[in-house]
């Protein structure tokens, strides 16, 4: 048996050998010694019967106190859940404009290396056609010089 009803139980128990301490004492003729135990048996049952009330009353307090306290756990469970997707969500809208901006940082590197792999091209194409034009001029004058040592031995 709980607490509770342990409680309970000596009370009734209490007040019942209370009711039956009187009725002892109460002496033995009918006329006057019935009301008295009539008064004490009508203030025994208010008793009990405010008792019982109050009893009544403290159940229904507790129920109400267990529906606000798991009312207030709902509220604060669904403000953990809010605050949790709206985290999530920042995270998330974050991570993608980090993404963004590696990608636009990124397309511009690609482009700037395309650039200078083109000027570096361009530059390698005039370097060549530079030696190339300067390497014919040197074969054209040793060509030259050779026929005229050759037009001069062969005179």
């Amino acid at each position: 048996m709980s607490p509770k009803g342990e409680t309970k139980q000596a009370e009734k128990v209490e007040v019942i050998e209370e009711v039956s301490e009187v009725i002892e004492e109460a002496p033995e003729t009918r006329g006057t010694a019935i009301r008295p135990l009539d008064e004490v048996l009508g203030q025994a049952q208010k008793a009990y019967a405010a008792y019982m009330d109050a009893t009544r009353e403290v159940s229904r307090i507790y129920r109400e106190n267990e529906i606000q306290v798991a009312e207030a756990y709902r509220r604060t469970e669904q403000q953990a859940h809010s605050t949790c997707e709206a985290s999530i969500k920042q995270a998330m809208e974050s991570r993608e404009k980090a993404e963004r901006q590696a990608k636009e940082a990124y397309d511009r590197a690609l482009a700037d290396a395309e650039k200078a792999s083109e000027a570096a091209i361009v530059q390698a194409l005039e370097t060549r056609e530079s030696v190339l034009s300067q390497a014919w001029q040197v074969r054209e004058e040793t060509v030259a010089q050779a026929w005229d040592i050759y037009s001069k031995v062969v005179r």
